[in-house]
């Protein structure tokens, strides 16, 4: 979503970063520029405002332009300042009452009101361990409590049984009283949507108030509709008693704008942001991690979370076991693929990984997307039991009926067994440094790139993380996928040339 945005302000600071000084016009050209990029990028004008005369203010004082870094904390300052526009501290959900605690769900119609009430439901059930009910109060829209009862079941959250001819409020009694017989903790209820704010949508989102007492009223906005979302925000909550907002569509390619400008236009936090389709896309919206993207400093803490949370316990235990005895063999290396694919893709981890922007704009303009992930996995899949254990078995006549297996072709399959025994080789020189013991002692001392030279790529900057061990980010490829070389910026030569047919 940040991406135009994220870009127009790396060339802003790249310049800055390149000046050993800066004097107050160059400082005031940048927050020009900043200005342009923001108001580019949707954000509301009084926004914008308060922005940029809060951060030249700050970025003018001499105790930055004597700096020993000048530019560089400028772009601490523009990060502090992005994490105040966007609510500098994560805003949780309020579950401190008496069960049940009721949320009420509102937004237009087409925001992923229904969609996002089943999101939440199973996020609370998976990772507070709460016992969730759901509740559709919306009898205009066909079919929307039949849609709401089918996302129930395949997010394995209880929903309200359908009565036909309620009226909203009786719905919302009647899901109150099943709450407390079945002794639920969090009741969420998806009040109705329509096509643009109206006396009667207010009215009704009033009365279900009244009668249930709601202890977050979270609004559910569409971040693909622009400054238009801050305006109807701002409707909302001159009738509503909001508490929070969700962003949905946050993976979308709009222009950011109104995730920028939500928090200051409306005083109201975001709590969580939507960022896909499937019912485990979403996340809490964290201010910091949020603009560590935008201004390319990657965000390593959600890819951790997001680590954490994808892979099986038990493959992490088995590979950490053969990574300490230098084993590595193709099985290992489809189980990464595979933890790849689940953590969302190699576009999605890029945007996470400090330094790695350039890489993912080098992807989308190769054409490789994340087909490569199931095109190698297929590879693998075409291998008999004994080759993925023993890869050295595959000469040319059993490479030819993997290739036709696989439906690719002979050059793909050398170009993954070539990655493999980098991986493979890496390995070993881990097991020589003492296995994974020998490997944590690098995090605080020097890294990769002092006691591995060759492997590891470098970051520069202090290194915010330890280079890809498979190749390293700067001068070996992806972590996980390593290659011959980011060839000035790009991305690893072996991954940009493997696989790139659909």
């Amino acid at each position: 979503m940040f991406d135009s945005l994220s870009d127009r302000l790396g060339g802003v600071f790249d310049r800055l970063r390149g000046s050993g000084a800066l004097r107050e016009e160059d400082v005031q050209a940048a927050m020009r520029e900043v200005r342009i990029a923001l108001l580019e990028a949707d954000v509301a004008l009084p926004v914008v405002r308060r922005f940029v005369d809060s951060v030249t203010e700050a970025a003018i004082g001499q105790q930055v332009l004597r700096s020993v870094t000048p530019g560089q904390q400028v772009v601490k300052i523009v990060h502090d300042g992005l994490v105040e526009m966007l609510g500098s501290q994560t805003a949780d959900i309020d579950l401190n009452a008496a069960p049940p605690v009721v949320i009420m769900m509102v937004g237009l119609q087409g925001s992923g009101k229904t969609t996002t009430t089943a999101k939440l439901g199973k996020l609370l059930r998976e990772t507070r361990g709460k016992k969730v009910l759901m509740a559709s109060l919306d009898v205009n829209r066909p079919a929307a409590q039949e849609q709401l009862k089918v996302l129930g079941e395949q997010a394995g959250v209880a929903t309200l049984p359908i009565v036909p001819g309620q009226t909203p409020v009786e719905i919302a009694t009647r899901a109150l009283h099943a709450a407390k017989l079945q002794a639920v903790d969090v009741l969420l209820l998806d009040t109705a949507g329509r096509l643009h704010v109206d006396q009667a949508l207010m009215d009704e989102m009033k009365a279900v108030s009244a009668v249930s007492a709601p202890r977050e009223t979270l609004l559910v906005v569409d971040a693909l509709t622009g400054q238009d979302a801050v305006n109807v925000a701002q409707n909302f909550a001159g009738e509503v008693d909001l508490t929070g907002v969700v962003l949905t569509r946050m993976d979308g390619d709009a222009r950011g704008g109104a995730a920028l400008s939500m928090r200051a236009v409306t005083g109201k936090p975001i709590k969580f942001a939507a960022t896909g389709e499937k019912l485990d896309a979403i996340e809490a919206f964290h201010p910091e991690r949020v603009a560590g993207r935008i201004l390319g400093m990657g965000d390593i803490v959600s890819m951790v979370e997001k680590a954490a949370a994808t892979i099986q316990a038990e493959d992490a235990d088995r590979m950490a076991a053969r990574m300490a005895k230098g084993q590595f063999d193709m099985n290992d290396l489809r189980t990464q693929l595979q933890q790849m694919q689940r953590m969302g893709g190699l576009g999605m981890l890029a945007g996470m990984i400090p330094g790695m922007k350039k890489a993912k704009a080098a992807m989308a303009s190769s054409g490789v997307d994340d087909k490569v992930l199931l095109h190698m996995d297929a590879i693998i899949g075409s291998m008999t039991p004994k080759e993925r254990e023993r890869p050295e078995l595959l000469n040319a006549k059993r490479k030819i009926r993997v290739a036709k297996g696989s439906g690719m072709q002979v050059q793909d399959v050398n170009k993954l067994l070539k990655m493999h025994m980098e991986m493979a080789k890496a390995m070993k020189q881990i097991r020589k440094m003492g296995g994974l013991k020998g490997l944590g002692a690098l995090f605080g001392g020097g890294g990769i790139d002092a006691a591995m030279p060759g492997l590891g790529g470098g970051m520069g900057g202090g290194g915010q993380i330890p280079p890809g061990m498979g190749g390293g980010m700067g001068a070996g490829g992806l972590p996980g996928l390593p290659g011959s070389g980011m060839g000035g910026g790009g991305m690893p030569a072996n991954l940009g040339n493997l696989l790139k047919r659909k």
